[in-house]
């Protein structure tokens, strides 16, 4: 057990009338009773509770004005101390089926041991986060360029998926007499290249005809389904808007900020 000496010379604990040890300067009693601890290298699981009561007396009794309504949790843990101190000046009193027993909850200072240790964990972890919190300055957030943030959302007519089959049955019975039969092409386009292909027209004409797709190229049943799906998948995807002016009319893709602005005006 380790134990104070009676010089204040190399004890490890500041002089009582240091100016630091004051009860403002900590935040509780068990604060205080922590930094005896510390300061002379205790075991808080072995406190020489004679020693740690004497010294916290008499940092208790430098005090000149005492107001209770501050200094009241002080002295209730200096009663404390005191109580544990007349304790262990008690003899043992072990039945012989406990003599060989050791637990520590019979120990008058376990409690109190307990509650220090709690403390200090609880006092760790609040220096922990209020580290956490500083850091937080010296962090610049990633400022994002170009961010476009729409001031009202817009809402552009749906488009009935029913109706927009009907009108692409339409356009395929017109256009199936163009396409050729009896050819076998090795070439076969994607609906992501096709989708590609009409997002570059979209950047040269803001609005242009469906059949137009076919206009410099030949036109198989394939490059109409695949420009079919292309349109539409680019429909739900807001990138894209459809218009039939008439009944077994050509279909007009729109460039979804031209159709936008058409809205607006």
């Amino acid at each position: 057990m380790n134990s104070f000496t009676n010089s204040s010379k190399d004890d490890g604990l500041l002089p009582i009338n240091h100016p630091t040890i004051s009860l403002p300067t900590f935040q509780g009693p068990l604060d205080l009773l922590l930094f005896l601890i510390r300061k002379n290298e205790i075991d808080i699981y072995d406190i020489p509770i004679e020693e740690v009561t004497k010294q916290y007396l008499e940092i208790l009794n430098k005090l000149q004005n005492i107001d209770l309504e501050l200094t009241g949790d002080f002295f209730v843990l200096a009663a404390t101390l005191m109580l544990i101190k007349s304790r262990m000046l008690l003899p043992a009193q072990n039945t012989p089926l406990e003599e060989d027993s050791e637990s520590p909850e019979q120990d008058p200072r376990w409690e109190l041991v307990q509650q220090l240790i709690e403390y200090k964990r609880l006092k760790e972890q609040a220096h922990a986060l209020e580290n956490l919190i500083s850091h937080t300055h010296d962090i610049i957030p990633r400022i994002v360029l170009n961010q476009i943030t729409p001031t009202t959302p817009i809402t552009l007519k749906p488009s009935d998926p029913i109706q927009l089959w009907n009108s692409f049955n339409k356009v395929l019975y017109k256009l199936s007499k163009k396409i050729l039969t009896g050819e076998i092409y090795e070439e076969q386009i994607s609906v992501a290249e096709q989708m590609h292909f009409i997002l570059e027209t979209l950047s040269i004409r803001p609005k242009f005809l469906f059949s137009s797709l076919f206009s410099d190229k030949k036109m198989t049943l394939n490059s109409l389904l695949t420009s079919f799906l292309a349109i539409l998948e680019l429909t739900r995807l807001n990138k894209l808007y459809l218009e039939q002016t008439e009944n077994f009319g050509d279909i007009l893709c729109i460039t979804r900020e031209l159709s936008e602005t058409q809205l607006h005006n």
